[in-house]
């Protein structure tokens, strides 16, 4: 069994290694399903289409230079490359790289009431199929 803490996620998004402002998280991969039900069948049946995957990031907003915002705002409206890591250790097939292309939207360039962190949480839709890199 290969249980592991959360907690030294490597994330990078356009080339920019924002790790120290991620609070969270949370890749979820899924496919649309078609479905190809025919006369006579006693169930649906489905199979499988384009992915259609996210990727859920929960940043603490930081407006210095190469940071969250500064970032964010130079990829905004595009689409970048974005990868993680469950660790900083070597990529392998206990520390597998993912990466995809994403498209930079939605995001809360100011958030919080008096006395909060100022953060935002980015849920950003896969441009392209999520790859599971495990070599070095």
């Amino acid at each position: 069994m290969a249980i592991y803490l959360s907690n030294g996620v490597v994330v990078t998004l356009n080339g920019v290694a924002l790790s120290d402002h991620v609070t969270s998280a949370t890749i979820n991969r899924a496919f649309d399903e078609l479905e190809v039900t025919a006369m006579g069948d006693t169930a649906h049946k489905f199979v499988k289409g384009l992915e259609a995957s996210t990727i859920t990031l929960d940043f603490l907003n930081d407006t210095a230079a190469t940071n969250v915002n500064a970032t964010l705002q130079a990829a905004w409206g595009t689409t970048v490359t974005l990868t993680l890591k469950q660790t900083s250790a070597v990529i392998s097939a206990t520390n597998p790289e993912f990466q995809t292309t994403v498209l930079v939207n939605n995001t809360q360039d100011i958030n919080g009431s008096v006395a909060d962190i100022s953060s935002q949480s980015i849920t950003f839709t896969c441009n392209s199929p999520i790859v599971v890199d495990t070599t070095p």
